[in-house]
């Protein structure tokens, strides 16, 4: 069976923005102590509905856009071949929460994820660099981050994610 999209004139923006079957992967998990401390990686940690990662400095407002921030494991090794790097950048330099492999990101902004079996993300946009990747790259680090920054989203319901848990699309993108 031919797959529905390819040659179907009918397709539509909308039928192909839908089209995520498959599911990623948490490979990461980050939380700062402190402010502008280094990101210790742990193998799982408690999210807090509508506010942050438990342990992270980070105190984000309720209803805030920004409460966890995620990053596509496949960008850390475009970073490094962007700054002449023999290997891919620790994920910690990058200063996300989450590094998730398998799944476009990109492709998420407006969704809705589950990761593990109890937390749901509504993913609310791109995570673009800041002045500190040039501090913690080196020359270069801001522009080798654009356009592979990753993503910020507000934390819709809470639980335990734990470094290798599925990371699976549950919604159609909003309007």
């Amino acid at each position: 069976m031919p797959y529905p999209f390819f040659g179907d004139s009918k397709s539509t923006i909308a039928q192909l923005l839908a089209t995520l079957p498959q599911q990623g992967r948490l490979e990461w998990i980050g939380l700062r102590p402190a402010r502008r401390a280094e990101l210790e990686a742990v193998p799982a940690a408690e999210v807090m509905t509508n506010r942050h990662l438990a342990g992270d400095h980070a105190s984000p407002k309720p209803g805030g856009k920004r409460q966890i921030t995620l990053i596509q494991a496949e960008h850390l090794a475009a970073v490094a071949g962007f700054l002449g790097l023999p290997a891919p950048v620790e994920p910690g330099r990058l200063r996300r929460n989450l590094v998730v492999s398998g799944l476009n990101l990109l492709a998420l902004k407006g969704r809705q994820i589950q990761i593990g079996d109890e937390v749901v993300l509504d993913v609310t946009g791109e995570c673009h660099p800041c002045s500190r990747m040039e501090e913690e790259l080196g020359p270069g680090g801001y522009n080798a981050m654009r356009g592979h920054g990753g993503l910020t989203a507000h934390i819709a319901q809470g639980g335990t994610i734990r470094v290798g848990d599925a990371v699976r699309v549950l919604d159609a993108p909003q309007p």
